[in-house]
This record gives structure tokens, sequence and C-alpha cells, in this order.
């Protein structure tokens, strides 16, 4: 009997496996006896197409013991997508699957024959056990008519740092979908204590040390996934995912990390990194890891208002110059060989922008495109981890967009654990004429703790940078109304996450209108 293509119809042994038993059947792969909830990771769908959608479980009825409770067998999953949230007579697809040891238990099962632009319910059942249920919306066809996409922007979720409160109110919200830039999971050791000067004591704790291994990284996935808000975030619209740099180790680029391990030896590391990122993102097999490499820049098309392009701005990048510290002065800056995105990247973003028919053009990255001035009054000094450190590559694609006259271009960015909004110029010090196109940078869910409104150098750091239009440091989300006349970001921050009753709020609206990349008061 081939193992990894059973049938339905094939049998196997009873094997106890901590959580789970496999019992022997006639008519199924395998019969399972669940001690413990199987579905504790929850659901999430991804990826949208017109007629479709990925959706996505995991089976760990023990997700933080090495073997997730699992037997090291395939095992036999069903799934429903229907009209209804009761399901009922409304089940409109249906199938079974394999969840496979060599995955974690995951599953990937890419729904098609569904109808464009309309929500669908989603659930999976293995054994007598059955998952919660997931909603998730279908694109609306390429170039037909839309009135206006609403999404939103979520990332940077250090689980040490606080409760994630924004997640369970962004799945309060009626989105088409809801983009994560990155920096889904944080790959440090476990500390119960922060701070030097002044100790104190994180709110939760990671299990473990350091990630280093598939096993480490499913482990601290399953922790993070256990966390019933971010579950709600999930089950309450289809996310496109990229990631940043924590889902591997801080600050990597290409095959560096930032302790100059050996690249043989760190291409292992991000090998496991990057199939623990499959197993547990709501990914297409396009994205199916290959080693050391993964290919997760992609493009969405909703009708014919917005042209989403999702970058990958850490796998093709060269090393950041300046030893990654804040520096204007040092020759690294100015590499005319430089990349941030890789030639092939750039060169299918430069093509989708050109060719683009939709009214809207996003770029769904991760590291800042503004070139801001990180120490006013003291100098001149950029991130060199953001576009600012790579000169020749961001003033490429911004002439590109400028001379191309590629008008309605919004970045959409994350990373920095603060929300802004600025306007992006050949030179930022220097902001001469139209701009050339818009950026919103959406804070993080928990990552920083509570923050604050303002930080203490917030006067001279807009007067610095006379491109930004503005910065605040609180924990949240960012919401993007988008219409054919207009894109309107709403900044939505948390008072405190350092409990689950943070209160919501709206602490700015921008708004860019059609034809014309400057930021305006909604």
């Amino acid at each position: 009997m081939d193992r990894i293509n059973l049938s339905r119809r094939g049998l196997l042994l009873t094997v106890a496996a901590g959580g789970a038993t496999l019992v022997a059947g006639r008519q199924a792969m395998a019969q399972m006896v669940y001690e413990d909830n199987p579905f504790q990771l929850g659901v999430a769908a991804g990826d949208p197409l017109p007629d479709g959608f990925v959706i996505w479980s995991r089976l760990a009825p023990r997700p933080l013991e090495p073997d997730h409770g699992m037997p090291s067998q395939p095992v036999a999953v069903s799934w429903e997508v229907a009209t209804e949230v009761g399901f009922g007579n409304s089940v409109v697809q249906k199938g079974d699957t394999v969840a496979r040891p060599e995955l974690g238990h995951a599953v990937h099962v890419e729904v098609g024959g569904l109808e464009p632009g309309r929500p669908y319910f989603y659930r999976f059942m293995s054994g007598r056990e059955r998952s919660g249920v997931g909603r998730a919306k279908t694109m609306p066809v390429a170039g037909a008519p839309l009135a206006g996409v609403r999404f939103g922007v979520v990332g940077c979720q250090a689980y040490e740092s606080g409760y994630y409160t924004a997640h369970r109110k962004i799945a309060g919200e009626d989105l088409d979908f809801i983009y994560c830039y990155g920096d889904y999971i944080y790959e440090g050791r476990g500390n119960r204590l922060y701070g030097s000067t002044s100790p104190q004591e994180n709110l939760r704790t990671h299990v473990g040390g350091e990630v280093y291994t598939v096993t480490d990284y499913r482990q601290r996935y399953a922790q993070y996934k256990m966390d019933t808000d971010l579950q709600a975030s999930h089950a309450s619209a289809a996310w496109f995912t990229v990631w940043d740099d924590h889902e591997i180790d801080n600050n990597w680029v290409s095959d560096l990390d930032q302790d100059g391990t050996d690249p043989q030896i760190f291409a292992l590391r991000k090998a496991a990194a990057m199939q623990a990122y499959y197993e547990h993102m709501p990914l297409r097999k396009s994205s199916f890891p290959r080693g050391s490499a993964m290919q997760l820049y992609r493009r969405a098309v909703y009708g014919d208002l917005l042209d989403l392009n999702l970058l990958d701005t850490r796998q093709f990048r060269t090393d950041q110059p300046c030893d990654d510290r804040p520096n204007s002065s040092c020759e690294g800056i100015n590499d005319r060989a430089a990349q941030v995105l890789g030639e092939a990247q750039e060169a299918w973003l430069l093509n989708n922008l050109d060719r683009s028919e939709a009214t809207w053009k996003a770029l769904a990255q991760q590291v800042m495109v503004m070139d801001l001035d990180r120490h006013p009054g003291d100098g001149y000094a950029v991130n060199t981890d953001s576009w600012a450190g790579y000169r020749t590559p961001r003033e490429r694609l911004l002439r590109h967009i400028r001379d191309r006259r590629i008008a309605n271009t919004v970045v959409l960015t994350g990373d920095e654990h603060q929300n802004y909004a600025g306007e992006l110029y050949l030179d930022g010090r220097n902001p001469e004429g139209a701009p050339i196109a818009t950026e919103f940078v959406s804070t993080s869910i928990s990552s920083g703790g509570d923050g604050s409104d303002q930080r203490p150098d917030q006067e001279a750091f807009l007067a610095a940078n006379p491109q930004l239009k503005f910065r605040n440091s609180q924990r949240g989300y960012v919401l993007c109304d988008v219409t054919k006349e207009r894109w309107q970001t709403e900044f939505k921050v948390l008072d405190q996450i350092h409990d689950r009753d943070g209160v919501l709020s709206t602490r700015l609206k921008l708004a860019v209108e059609a034809g014309d990349a400057r930021l305006v008061a909604a």
C-alpha cells in the first residue's frame, strides 16, 4: 500500500499517538479518535480568487508537544464550503484531503467553483471532531466595474509584548480581505523579564529558546495561533500574507543573518523556517517552499479598482549598508549594485505597474520607502534596513513611477511599530513639485507594548521630515476604503494592550484623491 497516496478505501492499523488514535476502517483512510480537540489552532482562508480561495487548518490536539499529539501517519480530513453560516442545505463545495506528518498535519485546500465577489463559510472535520467556522469572500472578476473595496492591514505581533486585542477588533469589521505585512511570529527565546535599568515582567512568555529547527518553529507558531483573538481575525476574512524578518531571524536578508552565520548553515535554518511558515499560512501550492527558497511575491486584482502587488523585501535583498546602523554618509547607501527586490521581482513589479488598468496600484510590502531623517537635529541619518538605505533601487522605483506617469500608486508598509503617513519624493529632504506616490505605514498589533500617542521627539521629527504628515506610536491596525474617487486610510488605535479590555478608537483618517498623491484630511 502506498502510504503517501492513500485512498479513502485504504486500511491502517490501530496506532496510539498521545492525543489521537488511528483506528482501522473499511471505508476511510483512518478513523481518528481524539483525546483532545485537534483544531486548537483554528482555521484560516487566504489568497482569494474570483472562483475560490485557500482554506487552511492544522491537526494539533497537543500543539506545544514535539509531535503535536498526532501519529506519524497521514490522516484524512474533510471540508465543506457553504453560503450560510449554518451549512445544512447551503453547502456548495465539499471534499476530502490528507493531513500529512511531513507538513505537521497541516492542510491547504484550494477551493474552486465558487461565485465571484461574495462571502462564503467553511469548516473542517476529522474523525468525530469539527473545526470552528471561517468566513471568506471571493474576489470580483478582474476588470469588472467595482464601486469599492475595504480591507485591513496588520502585522508585528510579538507574543510577549501584549494581548491581541487589535485582532479581536478587526475581526468585527466587514472586510474584503486582510493584508498581513509580516512579523507574524518572533524567533527569540522566552523572556520573563525585559528592560535593564527598570526591569519589568512580560505579560506572556515564549515557550522554549530561540527557534532553529522545524519542530522549534512549529511550536512557536502553535503558541501564537492558540490565541483566540488571532483565531477570530483569521476566521473573519481571507488573508494575504507575506513575511518580514522575524519569521526567520531579525534583520535577515538573502543568505545572511545578523550573527554572521555561515550562509550554508543559515540556509538550513531558513529552510526550516520557510517550511513552518508554509505549514501555518493559508498559501497556495505556488508558494510551496523549495529548500531555503520560497515564492511569496504575487499579485491580486480587485475588479477595475485595485491592483495589489504583494512584495518580498527580504529574500532577494543585498546586505544592509553601514553595518545595519542609522547612517547617511557610508558608501554602501549609494551602492549602485544594491537590491531590495532583486532583479526578477523588480522587473515583474514594474511590468505590472506599466500594464495595470486598475484605478489604484498598491505596493503591499514591509519596510518604509520614505527616506526619513531618524536623528533630527543631530545630523541626517536614515534607517539602513529600509528602502532609504538603498538609494539606487529606491530612486529607480520612484523614477519609474514618475516618468511613466503611473498615477494613484499607494505603498502599504509595516515594520516600524508606529503609524506613519507621508508623500514620496526622490529626495524627502527636498520635496519639490508634486509627490510621486503616497505611503501608509501601519503600526503593530502588539510589538512595542502599550505605546503612546506621540513620542517625546514628535515636534522635531515632523519638522525635520516635511514629506511626513502623520506619526503615532500606539498599537492597532489600519483600514483602507478604496473607491474610484479616493483612497481613505483610517488609523485605528488602542489605549493599551496590557489587558484585553483596551479601548479602540479612530486616531485619524487621511485620504488621497484620485490623480493627486497629496495627503488630505478625510
